[in-house]
């Protein structure tokens, strides 16, 4: 009987996209990361600070972040593909705008329904609003905004 140690394995295969997807869930994170603080400074400043209203505070804080994340996902995470024309851009503000809607739609329901005002309670609903609409947000912008190269050919 012999044994062929230098075969390689059918399972080995897999192994490359699953990193590439961990890469891209680790930089959507680190972009992502970066517009949640942008989100958070820009929410406090207004609500705490200037005192504007809750649901204006939470929606321009929303649009600035969303900006900022563009420019993130475009030129660190998503830099490999191609440069999204006219209508991936539509596409990425379109989505991004669902995905705003959520996260003040949640963002309501934990303020006012809730009655969470205070600052901790606040942020709380905040961060938690975020959460949900960026799972959303990420298999959106993966999948139709900055799509990767050999997905684009099966179009």
């Amino acid at each position: 009987m012999t044994l062929n140690l230098t075969e390689e394995r059918a399972t080995a295969a897999p192994v490359r996209p699953v990193r590439k997807v961990v890469l891209e869930v680790v930089k959507f994170g680190i972009v992502g990361g970066s517009g949640v603080l942008v989100n958070f400074a820009v929410f406090n400043t207004l609500l705490h600070g200037l005192r504007w209203p809750a649901m204006l505070a939470t929606v321009v804080a929303s649009c600035v972040a969303m900006g900022a994340n563009y420019l993130g996902f475009r030129y660190y995470t998503y830099r490999d593909r191609e440069a999204p024309g006219a209508r991936r851009i539509a596409l990425f503000f379109a989505f991004s705008g669902i995905g705003v809607l959520m996260e003040s739609g949640l963002f309501y329901v934990g303020y006012h329904g809730l009655g969470l005002h205070g600052p901790l309670g606040a942020n709380a609903v905040k961060a938690l609003s975020i959460v949900l609409a960026s799972a959303f947000r990420f298999l959106v912008y993966r999948t139709w905004v900055f799509q990767d190269e050999d997905v684009q050919k099966d179009f």
